[in-house]
């Protein structure tokens, strides 16, 4: 077995930029820079060439330092008010457990696959249903988290207010519940899924290709929230035909080498905007006409 070649905190890294609605404090810098240094470590791990299962256990052992350092932070310093602590508990936490959640199912899945095209197949279909089982059980709440709304955040995203009419998992019950609420995990399961689901119709469509040696690397270095503005308009045109806002999401996080995590509470921060809520989309139209303009002139 090959240990973590990395620590999370020995990665060099500045500040992210994105914010998450919430006024700057030093619980928001803190979560903003332990995640950047996180996917930037699972970063370092990915690229490297050597076997698949190790990196993945390396991976694994990030994330779970990570959470330990998340969660030191939160029970020594606590929450200045009821929202900051059911934004960390809805939106921060599932961020960072997801991950856990999705590299530990595709360990499990790659540990687990039966040799042979059509043994492994019927084993990832099995893997897909299991999925479809667990939306098909919380589909009113994946409506709730999905459409954003809030008005029983108090009962799901804080500690101690668990309701037993909530369907309640039974894994809350065996956590420390200074760390948890009823619902974080689910929220956590639901961002995983997700990607899973992704990573296993990958696997089914034999869609994972090595790129040819002459490819070119390409990196997006805009914020993460303009590239989820560009997919979202993107997958709005049908510029994809019917393809699945998360297919399409995650494809271009392969391609421009980027991690787009809730993606979905990004475009909900967008709609929110008081004004110029395509603010990235027209910043490519002005330019695009700038540069229109600038030949015409030649």
């Amino acid at each position: 077995m090959v240990t973590a070649k990395y620590h999370y905190a020995d990665i060099n890294f500045s500040i992210c930029t994105q914010n998450f609605g919430l006024k700057n404090n030093k619980m928001e810098k803190f979560y903003e820079e332990t995640l950047y240094k996180l996917e930037t470590a699972i970063y370092e791990l990915e690229i490297e060439g050597h076997c698949s299962i190790c990196k993945i256990e390396a991976v694994i052992h990030l994330i779970i330092e990570c959470l330990s350092k998340v969660k030191e932070y939160v029970l020594n310093r606590g929450f200045k008010n009821i929202d900051e602590e059911v934004h960390f508990f809805k939106h921060q936490k599932p961020a960072i457990v997801s991950k856990l959640i999705y590299y530990n199912a595709v360990y499990k899945i790659e540990t687990k696959k039966p040799n042979g095209t059509k043994l492994a197949k019927e084993y990832l279909n099995r893997e897909l249903k299991k999925l479809k089982k667990f939306f098909d059980n919380n589909l009113e709440f994946y409506k709730y988290y999905r459409t954003n709304n809030s008005f029983i955040d108090d009962k799901l995203f804080i500690r101690g207010k668990h309701d037993i009419k909530l369907s309640l998992d039974t894994i809350y019950f065996e956590t420390d519940h200074r760390f948890s609420t009823s619902h974080d995990y689910k929220v956590a399961k639901i961002i995983a899924n997700d990607q899973i689901q992704v990573y296993i119709e990958d696997q089914l469509n034999n869609n994972i290709q090595k790129k040819p040696p002459n490819s070119f690397a390409l990196n997006w270095t805009e914020s993460k929230t303009a590239l989820t503005e560009l997919i979202y308009a993107l997958h709005s045109a049908g510029a994809f035909g019917n393809t699945d806002i998360i297919a399409i999401a995650k494809t271009f996080e392969s391609t421009f080498n980027i991690s787009l995590g809730d993606f979905y509470h990004t475009f909900m921060e967008l709609k929110a905007r008081k004004i110029n809520r395509t603010k990235f989309l027209d910043s490519l139209r002005d330019a695009l006409i700038k540069k229109m303009d600038e030949e015409d002139e030649i």
